[in-house]
């Protein structure tokens, strides 16, 4: 069994490592830690608003979506940092709401964009918490970020 770096009985340890795990300089990411922070039939749902003001969805599991991100990571240097967080837990489903902000570098002001992940995840019988959707929008002109107090 895989030792992991992160607690997945933890719902924030999880949220952390998925930030952790697509964070870095440009270069491959650790997929295999992809597979223990998602549920195998998780959906990751990319939001934006097109040239033509219409709202636009992509929507993918996680094979297409590491095939998605794999070009860009592997050209760019990327650094995403979460910046407010809201938990709300029910049984064995929780949602957090994450507000992030998008860097070239650690630290580089002001950020590339900001925006907002809405993060389901599911507890498994283990205890061991799993992201099963997430699906996120940037801050644009008319939107910005809420406030999560």
């Amino acid at each position: 069994m895989r030792t992991l770096p992160f607690d997945p009985t933890d719902i924030g340890a999880v949220v952390d490592a998925m930030y952790a795990m697509i964070s870095g300089p440009q270069g491959p990411r650790d997929w295999a830690l992809q597979a223990e922070i998602f549920h195998p039939d998780a959906r990751q749902m990319r939001t934006w608003v097109g040239e033509d003001r219409r709202p636009n969805i992509k929507i993918m599991d996680l094979v297409a979506y590491q095939a998605d991100v794999e070009p860009f990571f592997a050209a760019h240097d990327f650094y995403e940092v979460e910046i407010a967080r809201r938990i709300d837990v029910f049984g064995n489903m929780a949602q957090v709401w994450s507000a992030y902000e998008a860097r070239t570098a650690p630290g580089e002001a002001p950020p590339e964009r900001r925006g907002v992940n809405s993060i389901q995840l599911y507890c498994e019988a283990d205890g061991r918490w799993r992201i099963v959707s997430m699906i996120w929008d940037n801050e644009r002109p008319g939107l910005a970020l809420p406030s999560f107090e």
